[in-house]
């Protein structure tokens, strides 16, 4: 049955392996479900169709033997009459039927194996997306921490990095401090040396400068003038 095949498909799919495959693993979810409950909405009108095959191949069959049965019945009650040829059309109106029977049945068993297959395939496809929706929730959290660590990874390579570079304008700040000491180093080398002896002799001029009044007056104090 061309339906049955193409549902077939459904089960087969592996969703581990197209989880596998996909790049956002809740996306991929998200889109399998819809296409799952897009096929579960096919499968069950599929399904119910075939199961009604079955229900109307049984109830023909149903019949079917009823009839053989009713003209069974009828050929005893002909013979019981003592009416042979009577008796007769009625078997063979019953062999007729059965004839029809053999067909019935057939049919009916193929009919009961496909509603079989195709009430399988629902429940599996039901089942199926059941559970995947049991999973999407925790699925989708560990994608997420997923992102936030790579997040994480990102930012402290970069912090990395900014710690190379730290440590480049920490060298660059040493060599700055070096120049700038050898700087002061030759600006002292290059001034004129300090004469001592002028700079004390100035002093001693200052002290020089006081009036002859006031040198005057001090001595008579210590004379005791």
């Amino acid at each position: 049955m061309s339906m049955l095949s193409r549902f077939a498909d459904i089960l087969a799919a592996n969703i581990n392996s197209l989880l596998d495959k996909a790049e956002d693993p809740a996306k991929m979810i998200d889109e399998y479900l819809i296409k799952a409950r897009r096929d579960l909405a096919d499968v069950k009108q599929e399904t119910a169709s075939v199961m009604a095959e079955e229900t109307r191949a049984k109830r023909m069959l149903d019949e079917n033997k009823a009839e053989v049965a009713k003209y069974q019945g009828l050929a005893v009650q002909a013979l019981q009459a003592g009416n042979e040829g009577d008796a007769k059309i009625f078997l063979a109106k019953k062999q007729q039927l059965e004839n029809v029977g053999a067909s019935l049945e057939t049919a009916y068993a193929v009919a009961h194996e496909n509603a079989t297959k195709m009430r399988q395939l629902h429940d599996k496809l039901t089942s199926d997306i059941a559970q995947l929706e049991a999973k999407k929730a925790a699925i989708k959290a560990k994608v997420s921490i997923a992102n936030t660590q790579e997040t994480v990874n990102k930012y402290t390579g970069t912090a990395d990095k900014f710690d190379k570079v730290m440590g480049e304008f920490e060298k660059m700040e040493q060599k700055a401090d070096k120049m700038l000491d050898i700087a002061n180093a030759k600006a002292e080398l290059d001034a004129s040396p300090v004469d001592e002896a002028a700079a004390i002799e100035a002093k001693y001029q200052a002290g020089m400068t006081a009036s002859v009044d006031e040198e005057l007056a001090a001595l008579k104090a210590e004379l005791g003038l």
